[in-house]
């Protein structure tokens, strides 16, 4: 049953998974490093992000314990950023919106061609 302690518990509990990972670029970042070790330019062209946000960005994931960065011993200094074993708890999460987000892409393409063809009549 859903009563007000229960719909309060589900908005802080959907707040502290905002704080975590909201926001344009994390779960886009998690997702690119799910295939894999990132060098941080690496990460900065691939996403399409600019160093100074993907800096930010990874921090945040950093602090949160959902990536691991790797200073390497090399000249110039390389950093390598991977996923953690925790950052595994959201692969649910990100199927689950991946799922909806082609849903809801089929569903705006399908409408923009319905009022094209109302408008062409």
């Amino acid at each position: 049953m859903h009563t007000k302690e229960t719909c309060q518990r589900s908005i802080r509990a959907l707040k502290d998974t905002l704080d975590v990972v909201g926001g344009k670029w994390k779960l886009v970042l998690v997702t690119v490093l799910m295939s894999g070790k990132r060098r941080f330019g690496e990460l900065s062209r691939e996403v399409g992000i600019t160093p100074r946000i993907l800096s930010k960005e990874l921090q945040e994931l950093e602090v949160n314990g959902l990536v691991s960065r790797t200073v390497l011993d090399t000249k110039p200094v390389t950093v390598e950023y991977e996923l953690t074993p925790y950052s595994k708890s959201l692969q649910e999460v990100l199927t689950s919106m991946e799922k909806w987000g082609e849903s809801h892409r089929e569903k705006t393409i399908r409408e923009m061609q319905e009022d094209n063809s109302e408008y062409h009549k």
